[in-house]
């Protein structure tokens, strides 16, 4: 099969398909990141990157540059023994070129394909004006009508319209119209926080998906990662609320290794950091182009980091003499 290399090739029982890209929170990534080790699930193929990605930067390391390695695409499965269906899980640490992304998606639906696959899972984050503290409610939304009702009795709240952006979502509407069942689960994250890690999310998401496949699935490590995110932002927002005017709560040296936690949690996911850097091209060649990169940059809450770059945008050449 072209641009996919197989380390074996595992017999399953009509497996689920589940995948997953960085995204808001890093829930989707995050969760199948998680479901993969704990399970543990094992790798069998993966697809080849140079066709759908492209470098956009270079890293240093103590002062040297060099290249980064392109993202990787891998492939998993997963022998449900106490079940009658076994899992395929996909899961890469980026989201492909945009021009290229629905042949990409139709590359993972061709391998899976033979495996004669139940349904399409898919994971996501719903931005909420709901507090970090609160316990994230978790949605679906479905491919038909008929998986809506195999899943009623699980009492899932339905998300009644909008949209799943990105890769977590894309896939399942192109899955959809090549003929693949499928849903999507979506765990609410605080709408000020959609560029931190949010574990609590993944953890919702998986509580959901561990009733829905009837698998053992062990959740406290995660439900500890989340407890550790929760008390850092607590620590943060009571600093910056004191503003300088009382002593901060905790000393100097704590105070910094809270922000480089923060820091490590509050990365923008690196495709889409390629994804902006790709509409800011697309737009100095075509300025109606802008309109769709400040939708992205307004979504991520990072209008004002690129605000110089934007209005460079529309600003006429000047005229050079002669």
């Amino acid at each position: 099969m072209g641009g996919i290399n197989f380390s074996k090739k595992p017999q399953l029982k009509n497996p689920y398909l589940i995948v997953a890209w960085p995204g808001m929170g890093e829930v989707a990534f995050k969760a199948v990141q998680f479901l993969v080790e704990k399970l543990p699930a094992e790798e069998f193929a993966s697809i080849d990157s140079q066709e759908f990605f492209y470098l956009t930067s270079s890293v240093i390391k103590e002062g040297i540059i060099d290249t980064p390695e392109l993202p990787y695409n891998k492939f998993y499965y997963w022998k449900n023994k106490a079940g009658k269906k076994d899992l395929v899980i996909f899961i890469s640490n980026a989201q492909p070129d945009l021009s290229r992304s629905a042949d990409y998606c139709q590359r993972i639906l061709s391998l899976v394909r033979p495996f004669q696959v139940s349904a399409v899972i898919c994971f996501a984050a719903m931005p909420v004006p709901i507090d970090h503290k609160q316990e994230p409610s978790v949605f679906c939304a479905f491919t038909n009508n008929q998986i809506k009702s195999s899943l009623a009795k699980y009492n899932l709240k339905i998300m009644p319209e909008g949209q799943i952006s990105g890769m977590n979502g894309l896939f399942l509407g192109i899955a959809r119209k090549a003929g693949f069942n499928g849903f999507c689960l979506l765990a609410e994250i605080p709408i000020y926080a959609i560029q931190i890690e949010n574990p609590k999310a993944s953890y919702a998401i998986l509580e959901a998906l561990r009733h829905i496949l009837g698998i053992n699935l062990e959740l406290k490590e995660l439900k500890e990662q989340a407890g550790f995110v929760e008390l850092q932002i607590d620590q943060l927002i009571e600093y910056l609320k004191l503003g300088g005017e009382q002593p901060p709560p905790i000393g100097e040296e704590e105070l910094e290794k809270i922000k480089k936690s923060l820091g490590e949690y509050s990365k923008l996911p690196q495709s889409i950091k390629s994804k902006i850097e790709k509409l800011f091209t697309q737009s100095k060649k075509d300025i109606s182009q802008a309109h769709e990169l400040k939708l992205e940059l307004d979504k991520w809450n990072i209008y004002k980091e690129y605000e110089d770059r934007f209005l460079d945008l529309f600003k006429k050449p000047k005229n050079k003499g002669n």
